[in-house]
Order: structure tokens, then C-alpha cells, then sequence
């Protein structure tokens, strides 16, 4: 089935064509490196996974229940509007919810995929372009496994949100080759890192929890790398130059905090956005989930360099100037770390299932005989 048919709403059925500019460079110094970025970019390789082998896809899935999650990170849980709807009708709202983030997650991993590649053409040491040729590869997998989970366990698709679309433009059309890093890198991993966290931690369900932990695990090491090129080029820079950057960073994290409010689902249910914006401010649930995404983009920029009073006063406009105190380090272990408990709790039920039915198979022998 073609993904046009799953759309809640039309697209165009044409290429989104962004006109890139800037350089491609070339180098020809093949033997200096930084022993950190190569270490991350060995770890790039070692990492490597198949999603079709690594995930288990016969693992059911209720489309009106993907994650179940109390229905209080609903915006308008306790409501009029929640009182209004029927079971069916919650169901429904549950299943556009899930289908509106995980389609977020697809269109900004595709746009992840296109930035590593331009980083790949336009960075200008060979070890930048090393790591970022095996995150290329991290970000098509990703594409690959949250479109197959929307096509097959969800049956629905969100269009691409107009302020993520807006900040994948403004990262890619700016001919300057740290912007890639800094728009995506920071900003835009740095939020999917943080959702994808939350959303793992709370699910109940074992499928969408295992695509999560999985993905982290690889984006762990995408944010790592933003960090390390983008730290030792800033103490270049001069004023003005780290001004245009942190006025980047401030446009950005203002969009990327409207972009979670999903307007696009409570459209779709006939309430008025404006309404939902009030709810998604009164919502103790929400207030939450936005305040830890930004989680990883805070103390990231703030380890970047790019800590003016100006940028301190947005953050904390926003309610996330504490999040400076985040441990990026220890967050990143974590990710790792649960990936790998994922991993063997899977395996252990799978060998557990199978000696079962190799005891069932010689018991029945032993009876038979």
C-alpha cells in the first residue's frame, strides 16, 4: 500500500525540493584525526544493525492502544471534549495521538538522513566525514523501521509539521557547514532523543519500546559527535559569529516547542488549536513531556559554548534553563545501557520459549513411547 493512502491529509505527491548551497569539500589529509571522533566513528561501525533482524515484527499491536499510556497524556483529557467522545472515539483520538508522533519521528529521521549526507559533503576534516557516512546509514534504517511500523501496526500517517519543515529548511538552505550540525545535531536529535526517551520509559508495550531503545542507542552517538565537531570549532568564533548562531538556537527551540502541541490531531477532531493550546498549558502531563524535551538540547548547547545571557533568558522563558544541569554523559550510558537490557530480556523470553517447547516435544515422546 502506497504511504499516500495512509495520509490524514493530503500531500503532494511531488518531491519537497530544498535548493542547498554551500561548498563540498575535499581534503587531503588522510592520517590526522581526533582520537575521540574516530573512536565514535569505530563505535558508528561496531554498532551496526539490521531492523528487520533485530526487531521483532510479529509482535502484535493494538492500533487504538500503541502504547499503552494512561489517557492523561492526552491533551485534552478532563475536559469537555474528552467527555464528549465515545470509547470508540477515545480509541480513535489514541491511535491519531501515536500516528502523529511516530510520523514526526519518520519525517525528522528522513531529514536526518539528508543532513548527514550534506555533512558528509561539506565538512571540512576527513574524520567529521567518516562519522558522519555511518550515521547516514544509523538515519536510513530509522526511516526504514518507524515507516514499517506505521504502515503495518498503525495503519496511519501524519503530513510532515509545518515548524519541523520550517527548521529542516532553514538548516539546509544555510551555506555555512556547522549549521547542518547545529540545526540538526542539536536541535532537532536532540528533541527527537529526549521524546523518544520519554515515550520509551512509559510505554507498556513491548514493540514500540524496542524500535525506541534501539533508535537511542544510535542517537546517543549522533548528539556526541554535534557535540565534539561543534565545541572545538566555537572557540574559533568570533562575537558576532556565536550571536547568528544562538539567534539560530533560540528560533529553533521556539519551534520545536510548538511543534509538539500537534495541532494537526485536535483539527482533525474539529477543536480549535487555539483551544488545545490553552489545554496543552494547563496540562500537568504536557507541561512534563515539554520540559524534559529539551532535556538533551540544553545542557548540548550550553556544552557547546553557545551560553549567552540571551539564550539563558529563552530557556528560561521556556522553563528549561534547569535542564543545564543535565548529565549528557550519564544520559547517553543509559541509552546504551537499556538498549543492551532490551536486548537480553528478548532473548532470554525467546530461549525460555524455546526449551519449553523442546520439553513439550520429549515429553510427548516419552509418553508416546
Amino acid at each position: 500500500m502506497s504511504t499516500h493512502d495512509l495520509y490524514t491529509d493530503s500531500v503532494p505527491s511531488d518531491a519537497w525540493t530544498v535548493p542547498m548551497t554551500g561548498d563540498a569539500r575535499f581534503t587531503w589529509e588522510y592520517d590526522d584525526g581526533r582520537d575521540r571522533l574516530l573512536a565514535l566513528y569505530q563505535k558508528g561501525k561496531d554498532k551496526q544493525w539490521d531492523s528487520v533482524k533485530r526487531i521483532d515484527w510479529d509482535l502484535e499491536v493494538d492500533p487504538h492502544d500503541v502504547l499503552g499510556v494512561p489517557d492523561q497524556s492526552l491533551a485534552i483529557y478532563g475536559t469537555k471534549y474528552w467527555d464528549m467522545l465515545s470509547v470508540k472515539e477515545r480509541g480513535e483520538l489514541r491511535r491519531h495521538s501515536t500516528a502523529w508522533q511516530f510520523s514526526q519521528f519518520m519525517h525528522g529521521e528522513q531529514g536526518a538522513m539528508v543532513t548527514a549526507a550534506r555533512i558528509v559533503e561539506s565538512v571540512p576534516d576527513l574524520d567529521s566525514k567518516f562519522y558522519s557516512a555511518t550515521q547516514t546509514m544509523d538515519e536510513a534504517r530509522h526511516v526504514e523501521l518507524f515507516a514499517r511500523f506505521l504502515h503495518e501496526k498503525v495503519g496511519m500517517v501524519y503530513p510532515i509539521n509545518t515548524k519541523l519543515q520550517d527548521l529542516l529548511n532553514e538548516t539546509l538552505t544555510d551555506s555555512r557547514w556547522d549549521m547542518p550540525y547545529l540545526g540538526m545535531q542539536v536541535l532537532i536529535e536532540g528533541l527527537a532523543l529526549a521524546a523518544f526517551g520519554v515515550i520509551r520509559d512509559v510505554t507498556t508495550k513491548p514493540l514500540p519500546k524496542q524500535l525506541l531503545a534501539y533508535v537511542m542507542q544510535d542517537e546517543a552517538r549522533h548528539v556526541a559527535f554535534g557535540r565534539l565537531a561543534l565545541r572545538d570549532y566555537y572557540k574559533q568564533l568570533s562575537e558576532a559569529e556565536l550571536r547568528e548562531r544562538e539567534e539560530f538556537v533560540i528560533e529553533g527551540c521556539y519551534l520545536m516547542r510548538d511543534r509538539i502541541r500537534g495541532r494537526e490531531i485536535w483539527t482533525n477532531f474539529g477543536i480549535d488549536p487555539k483551544e488545545v493550546d490553552e489545554m496543552v498549558e494547563n496540562s500537568p502531563y504536557m507541561r512534563m513531556f515539554q520540559s524534559l524535551l529539551f532535556s538533551r538540547i540544553v545542557p548540548c548547547v550550553k556544552d557547546i559554548g553557545l551560553w549567552s545571557d540571551r539564550i539563558r533568558r529563552a530557556y528560561d522563558d521556556m522553563g528549561v534553563l534547569d535542564m543545564s544541569k543535565a548529565d549528557l554523559d550519564a544520559l547517553m550510558h543509559q541509552d546504551e545501557e537499556i538498549a543492551e537490557t532490551v536486548d537480553a530480556e528478548r532473548f532470554a523470553a525467546e530461549e525460555t520459549a524455546r526449551k519449553a517447547e523442546v520439553d513439550a516435544v520429549i515429553a510427548d515422546a516419552a509418553a508416546a513411547g
